[in-house]
């Protein structure tokens, strides 16, 4: 397998960086990941029920907070149970632990796209 290595980007001044929502990220054809950066990210199941997914995302984003309170205090404790929770909810959602599809495939969960079998659909989306 050959390798090729990507120049170097000029990073946009803050005049060029557009404002507003950030775009959708983009889905793997399977729905089964997110690619953020050229890395795949595990989506959530899409079998939750919404009122469920809307509660485990809630408690995502509240322990999300809590992290970043602890921190700010300096209490160790309290940031490894915020960190703790935080995988709880996202073992929960099947972003972590045991993949939520059936039919065998493995785990690429934080894969560089491009590494996978997600290789040749990645690099046509430019």
């Amino acid at each position: 397998m050959s390798c090729s290595i990507s120049r170097r980007r000029r990073r946009p001044r803050e005049a060029e960086i557009p404002h507003g929502p950030d775009p959708a990220p983009l889905t793997t054809p399977d729905g089964r990941y997110i690619v953020v950066r050229g890395r795949l990210w595990r989506t959530s199941n899409p079998g939750l029920a919404p009122d469920v997914r809307e509660t485990l995302v809630g408690d995502l984003m509240r322990a999300r907070r809590e992290v970043g309170t602890a921190r700010r205090a300096s209490d160790r404790d309290a940031e490894r149970r915020a960190h703790e929770a935080v995988d709880v909810a996202k073992i929960a959602l099947g972003e972590r632990g045991p993949v939520w599809w059936d039919d065998g495939a493995p785990d690429l969960n934080r894969h560089m796209a491009r590494t996978t079998c997600y290789a040749a659909w990645f690099a046509e989306q430019g």
